[in-house]
């Protein structure tokens, strides 16, 4: 299993891991970097193409959180999220921004765990994932997002486009 990153508050996130499915309920898939394409999501992924659900992104910190609540440790793919951060929390907020690498997200909603987690993981860790779950996200602009990628978390969007 991942573990957080021990490193400076102020040092940036980056990208933990990357996970696609490339159908409902499929296993995640872990790969080194993914496509992203702004009104799309993520190439390969289950959910290219949906309106809104494009990304889903968690941290490395909120996982061991429900993994201390469940009793058990919680692996960055059996959430079924598709970016998991080595530190920080991520935004929840709708309209909040973040960028990886070169890609802006725009936040849509707060994540809610994934039922496949009772069954793939156990009883109890898809409720040990309430309110660390993450953020469902769009993507704002194409690029390549990668593993060790940096990643700024609730970015304006004046910063974004001052880069």
């Amino acid at each position: 299993m991942l573990e957080p990153s021990p490193v400076a508050p102020l040092a940036p996130a980056r990208v933990a891991a990357l996970h696609v499915a490339p159908v409902r309920k499929a296993p995640m898939v872990a790969v080194d970097h993914v496509e992203a394409e702004a009104g799309r999501g993520l190439v390969g992924d289950r959910y290219f193409g949906t309106r809104h659900r494009h990304v889903s992104v968690q941290s490395l910190e909120e996982l061991v959180e429900a993994g201390a609540a469940w009793g058990a440790s919680v692996s960055a793919s059996a959430t079924r999220r598709n970016v998991t951060l080595d530190h920080g929390r991520v935004p929840t907020t709708p309209g909040a921004r973040l960028v990886i690498g070169d890609v802006e997200l725009e936040v849509v909603r707060k994540a809610a765990p994934c039922r496949v987690m009772e069954t793939s993981v156990g009883p109890g860790a898809a409720r040990a994932m309430h309110d660390r779950g993450g953020a469902i996200c769009r993507v704002l602009t194409s690029g390549t997002i990668a593993v060790g990628d940096a990643v700024q978390l609730d970015v304006a969007p004046a910063e974004v486009a001052a880069g």
